[in-house]
């Protein structure tokens, strides 16, 4: 087996019934580090002399008769947002250059409680505040398919190191199609789970032991190269925790086995207003024709009557709240608790129009952004979208409309484009369906072409 482009269950499973070894799977993966990670800048804070202590207790630990976890001795690399006890967690952010918790996140442990062995940190937009992944500690990180591209964001370096073969997996934050867009950028898989599914407990450096902000639209899931990786990461890293008071108790399912035949899927090229490349659009009605000649039940989607525009600004408005309330003096803003209020009120409008909406159908099949990876540039330049200049900032709009109304969604590789990029699809379902919706991207994946590493990996 391709040790760098296997799956995470293939490589767990490889290990647990030891035809290859926990160093042997490290020493792969850290080769390829070390053969691409330099134009690709993806992967920082390398851990090398840790990893190789845990894979070697991982081995040894097999070596006695002990029963592997999901994860035994599989290496994996983690987004620089995750608090991890003796590595640094900077977010790209000068004053957190040499933060190291003192503890793991609750993400963190449970990967490693899996039997998994960390690696390294991968890069981000400084705090994970932009659609590209640049800093000032560590640059920006390149798109494996073209390095002249962005990666994406935040997200961007665990991407494009799954992309490159130098990770199985990741665990990305989404804030704004922060897993989502750089996902689709890179042609990998990434799972936004519904809101309040994964903790947040030590998903975000705290050095000065502030009040938690960050608390509504901002989600934590994996990245990965198949569907059944995202749903075994998934499985692991989600539910309460003792920490996270806003998790929901919620039962963690396994993914189950669904008949296509059975599936209603609605379909949207876009969304009223937004631009999106023809590109995007056309894949998501070729695949959408694909699915009916199957056998699927397959209808254009009657989207909620929402003003989606106002729901993206919205949504910016409630996250510069949170932002605002981390802040040590707050300023004086005697209507800042009924504003709060009030968009509270608009979200829950939001939220149940799309819960009515998944009433009628299994899952939305639509857009993950507006275009495909575009050329670096600074934060605020105009993208070219089929020769015409839009918006930077409503390149996430497709997918940013599911973090304000929670609901699970997930970005799956599809076709490339005239330029030879990944273009990724969003599937998005109902909430606290995140099993079934998995369910439904296995269905769908056959169709899709599954992962194609990018060429010359």
């Amino acid at each position: 087996m391709e040790l760098v482009f296997s799956s995470t269950t293939d490589l767990a499973a490889a290990i647990a019934r030891r035809k290859i070894s926990a160093v042997e799977a490290l020493d792969a993966h850290l080769s390829q580090i070390d053969a691409h990670n330099e134009e690709i800048n993806a992967v920082i804070s390398l851990d090398r002399e840790g990893a190789y202590e845990r894979a070697k207790k991982a081995d040894a630990t097999l070596a006695r008769g002990d029963a592997p976890g999901p994860l035994h001795g599989v290496p994996f690399t983690l987004k620089d947002t995750h608090e991890t006890a003796g590595m640094k967690t900077t977010v790209g952010f000068p004053p957190f250059a040499d933060n190291i918790a003192q503890q793991d996140s609750t993400v963190v442990a449970r990967l490693k409680a899996a039997g998994g062995v960390l690696m390294a940190k991968t890069n981000v937009a400084m705090m994970l505040s932009d659609w590209q992944s640049d800093n000032p500690l560590f640059g920006h990180t390149s798109n494996p398919w073209n390095l002249q591209r962005t990666a994406g964001g935040s997200s961007g370096g665990a991407a494009a190191a799954v992309a490159a073969g130098m990770t199985p997996f990741d665990v990305g934050t989404d804030m704004q199609d922060s897993i989502r867009l750089p996902a689709a950028f890179c042609g990998v898989y990434g799972l936004k789970p519904t809101e309040h599914r994964i903790s947040l407990a030590g998903a975000f450096p705290d050095p000065g032991s502030a009040a938690r902000s960050v608390r509504l639209m901002s989600c934590l899931g994996p990245l990965a190269r198949s569907v059944d990786d995202l749903a075994l990461i998934y499985q692991i890293i989600a539910g309460p925790d003792g920490c996270d008071t806003d998790l929901a108790p919620m039962p963690v399912e396994a993914k189950p086995k669904l008949d296509l035949k059975a599936l209603r899927i609605a379909f949207a090229p876009s969304f009223p207003g937004f631009s999106v490349a023809g590109e995007i659009s056309a894949a998501v009605e070729n695949l959408a024709r694909q699915l009916q000649g199957a056998g699927a039940i397959i209808e254009e989607a009657n989207l909620p009557k929402l003003d989606l525009h106002n729901d993206l600004e919205q949504g910016g408005a409630l996250i510069g709240m949170m932002m605002e309330a981390a802040r040590p003096e707050p300023p004086e803003r005697p209507t800042a608790v009924s504003r709060w209020f009030e968009a509270l009120a608009r979200r829950d409008s939001s939220i149940l129009g799309w819960d009515r909406f998944f009433d009628n159908c299994d899952a939305l099949l639509c857009p993950v952004a507006m275009t495909t990876a575009f050329p670096h540039c600074a934060p605020g330049t105009p993208i070219m979208v089929d020769g015409k200049d839009q918006s930077y900032w409503m390149l996430p709009a497709h997918g940013a409309v599911f973090n304000y109304s929670g609901h699970p969604a997930l970005s799956m590789p599809c076709v490339e484009d005239r330029d030879g990029l990944p273009i990724g699809l969003q599937l998005v379902g109902k909430r606290w369906s995140e099993s079934r919706l998995l369910a439904i991207a296995a269905a769908i994946e056959p169709f899709t072409g599954c992962f194609r590493r990018p060429p010359g990996y």
